[in-house]
């Protein structure tokens, strides 16, 4: 960590800037939408626009503004009762910032994703492309998560890491999460009055992530530990994540003329290549293969392709071109990759020399179960289920 006083904001000369705000934020804790509070980040982001810059807004609110307006006063419990209220509500969102813009003669473009979008490789692309296009325009992309249309991805609550998605498809230089906090503490404020606020950090340390505690409101669903998460994901494009408070007075424009605040967590972690990218961030795992030692050593150090011989066990169903994660024998993440056979051939093939795959099979897709440009390795952390 370094002292606030000793470091500039990494949002002074950033040229493309995500720009994440909160349901609280937005929908003023769950009244309805905040107009004043929507009209100044308006205002900021036309000023960021006259220095030539370019920002993606990605919005929460929708579900939080259609309950308003529906008059329910708890979030509900049901899947078709929150798609509703996100139908309802993204009218009114979209509404209030394409009337803040105008005022300012911006144009504004709705743009609806889904974590499935975004994993899928050709409508990835064709996100990317559509972003990028508006950007040269002159056009503030408002994104937000398709909530009539899709599940998990309510449950999850996370624009977080939507906004992380997006810093990585436009490869923008900063992620900024405005929030109800001020930022990222040692501990939680709340229950231990002797926390430390955390100024700078590096996105990706692990021992940031075990400081970040859950959500912190009843009308957003994500917490801080989902925004520490998004910085090292931001991180896998070279996006530095700043972390601060939506009620900070021009915190935008404060930040962009190099003012520190809140927490900022930097990108030191290798900047990957697009497609690595793409795989690293794959928000679809179908499953998961235990490698021995000698196969994390070659993924790892060597960077070689996965062969059968090398995997001892098969958890999930998937079918060939599905992303599965590679594990160690504890159960951590040391990659993921597209793979080359399902998931009941590679339980037939396992710990086998690839010269048997057509005697066991019948055929032969590939050598390879994981060819090592479909595969990308990531750093140690803890192991997770697939979803």
């Amino acid at each position: 960590m370094v002292s606030q006083d000793s470091a500039v904001s990494v949002a002074q000369g950033a040229h493309r800037l995500v720009l994440k705000v909160g349901s609280s934020l937005v929908t003023n804790e769950g009244r309805g939408i905040d107009m004043d509070a929507v009209a100044q980040w308006a205002s900021q982001i036309a000023g960021l626009h006259a220095e030539g810059r370019q920002i993606v807004l990605v919005s929460s609110g929708a579900i939080a503004e259609g309950m308003a307006r529906l008059g329910w006063p708890r979030r509900p419990g049901t899947m078709p009762e929150l798609q509703a209220a996100a139908a309802v509500g993204q009218m009114g969102l979209i509404q209030a910032y394409e009337s803040a813009f105008a005022r300012h003669g911006i144009r504004t473009a709705q743009i609806l994703l889904t974590h499935e979008d975004l994993s899928h490789r050709r409508r990835y692309l064709n996100a990317r492309s559509t972003l990028v296009t508006l950007l040269n325009l002159g056009v503030v992309p408002i994104v937000n998560e398709n909530d009539t249309v899709v599940t998990d991805e309510i449950r999850l609550g996370d624009n977080d890491t939507l906004g992380a998605l997006v810093t990585n498809l436009i490869e923008a230089n900063v992620l900024v999460i405005l929030t109800d906090q001020p930022g990222l503490y040692s501990a939680d404020p709340r229950k231990h009055p002797d926390a430390t606020f955390i100024h700078h950090g590096q996105a990706g340390d692990p021992a940031l992530e075990s400081m970040a505690g859950g959500s912190g409101s009843t009308i957003g669903t994500g917490g801080m530990l989902t925004k520490v998460l998004a910085a090292r994901r931001a991180a896998n494009s070279g996006g530095h994540t700043i972390i601060a408070s939506g009620r900070e007075p021009d915190v935008l424009l404060r930040l962009a003329a190099g003012e520190s605040i809140g927490t900022e967590l930097r990108a030191v972690l290798p900047v990957r290549s697009a497609r690595q990218r793409w795989l690293a961030n794959h928000l679809r795992l179908r499953g998961r293969v235990t490698l021995d030692a000698g196969a994390v050593r070659a993924l790892t150090q060597g960077h070689h392709s996965l062969l059968p011989v090398g995997v001892i066990a098969v958890e999930g169903e998937f079918d060939r071109g599905d992303v599965v994660a590679c594990v160690d024998e504890h159960g951590v993440e040391c990659g993921r990759g597209l793979i080359n056979y399902s998931s009941a051939e590679t339980a037939r093939i396992l710990r086998q020399p690839s010269t048997r795959i057509v005697e066991i099979l019948g055929h032969l897709s590939d050598p390879e179960l994981i060819h090592r440009d479909n595969l990308v390795v990531l750093r140690p952390r803890a192991a997770a289920s697939p979803k």
